[in-house]
């Protein structure tokens, strides 16, 4: 199995864990005289079940991340971790500039001005720069997803 195909599975089993959380949970408290709609116990059984194999799937996952060699510096997951870095502060740097860049009308002198203590374009710039940087990592890690095979 490649490891883009585990990162599927992945997903797949915690949108099915939430889903069983959500059936749990309206099935947990019924009217008196009334049976739930499923069994709470078969629930749980599923559940355990669910659980145990998505832990086994990230245990490999994340083993196959350390593993696999991103370039001759990095391995897979270190990449993954600066590609989150990366995303985090073109997020941050992106809300500032959409904050400096909003414009204040004033509709009479007694108003207050408000005036913008960053350099727009210069932000801009490097909101663009850091944007290139996270589309050629994540470029590149999802090649090696569907190049690396999941290690047991």
């Amino acid at each position: 199995m490649k490891l883009a195909e585990a990162l599927i599975l992945r997903t797949d089993c915690q949108k099915r864990i939430e889903q069983l959380k959500n059936r749990l949970i309206q099935n947990a408290k019924i009217q008196e005289g009334e049976s739930p709609n499923e069994d709470p116990k078969e629930l749980e059984k599923e559940l355990t079940n669910l659980l145990s194999q998505l832990k086994h799937l990230i245990k490999r996952i994340n083993r196959t991340n350390l593993q696999t060699p991103f370039n001759t510096n990095q391995s897979l997951a270190d990449a993954l971790t600066e590609r989150e870095i990366l995303g985090q502060e073109r997020k941050i740097y992106s809300e500032l500039l959409e904050q400096a860049s909003l414009r204040q009308d004033r509709y009479s002198r007694s108003e207050i001005k408000f005036i913008t203590t960053i350099n727009v374009k210069e932000t801009q710039n490097y909101v663009d720069e850091l944007s290139r940087k996270y589309r050629l990592f994540d470029t590149k890690i999802q090649e090696l997803n569907w190049l690396t095979n999941l290690v047991e």
